[in-house]
């Protein structure tokens, strides 16, 4: 496992040991979780690139006109 060394904040610092702390877990691990998560779910550079692409695509409003009214819901209480 490869070791790699960050600066961060004084201010900064105190959040990731308060968060890491109260997740119980080492700030390094901490840390790593956090990387893991945000590169785990970005989206591909492709389908960023595609958003807005298609300028003529027709909005929500358009697209659920034809579908008439909607069924009244239970309520879930």
């Amino acid at each position: 496992m490869a070791q790699i060394t960050i600066y961060l904040s004084d201010d900064l610092e105190k959040q990731a040991r308060k968060a890491a702390k109260a997740h119980r877990q080492p700030v390094s691990r901490w840390i790593a979780d956090q990387l893991v998560q945000t590169l785990e779910n970005r989206w591909p550079k492709g389908v960023l690139d595609a958003a807005g692409a298609l300028p003529d695509f027709p909005d929500l409003h358009t697209i659920r006109k034809g579908y008439g009214r909607d069924v009244k819901r239970e309520s879930l209480a």
